[in-house]
């Protein structure tokens, strides 16, 4: 388990950040900010935001919360037409892709051969796979992949 300091580290190196420029876009001092990864004090909570949006992550994911594993509804209760495909890439060229899209629309625009979301990233991933897990009653976090190289995809369905 990481603590938050080695977590605001590695953002800010995935970010290509400085302890110096880091600081200066949350208004603290440089000192501040190497408290915060030895962990030896924390960000003030006001500023949880300023770091996930300066990271490109959810507060959640800054403080280390895991997100349950995916679960399964009964089948009568899943409704498509209420849910959310939600993918997520990070490049480790520092692209970034979210989709969040109607389940039901996801379906049409992922068989579409002309459409290339997530360049590599997502090419061999069976959307239609996930499609039917969906639809047996499978929702939550269903994916998540790091690469080698750095590139993470994250794949959900609410």
């Amino acid at each position: 388990m990481t603590t938050l300091g080695q977590r605001i580290a590695y953002y800010r190196k995935r970010a290509k950040l400085t302890q110096e420029e880091l600081a200066e876009r949350c208004s603290v001092t440089p000192q501040a900010v190497s408290k915060w990864e030895n962990d030896i004090s924390a960000p003030d909570i006001s500023l949880f935001p300023v770091l996930a949006k300066l990271f490109n992550v959810t507060c959640d994911e800054l403080m280390g919360v895991e997100r349950e594993t995916p679960q399964v509804v009964p089948e009568e209760f899943v409704d498509l037409s209420k849910m959310l495909l939600k993918i997520k890439v990070l490049s480790s060229d520092g692209d970034i892709v979210k989709l969040n899209l109607p389940l039901q629309l996801a379906e049409v625009f992922l068989k579409s051969s002309n459409i290339n979301v997530g360049g590599d990233a997502l090419k061999n991933i069976d959307f239609a796979q996930i499609v039917t897990l969906v639809k047996s009653g499978a929702v939550g976090k269903l994916m998540e992949v790091k690469s080698a190289d750095g590139d993470i995809v994250e794949i959900w369905v609410e």
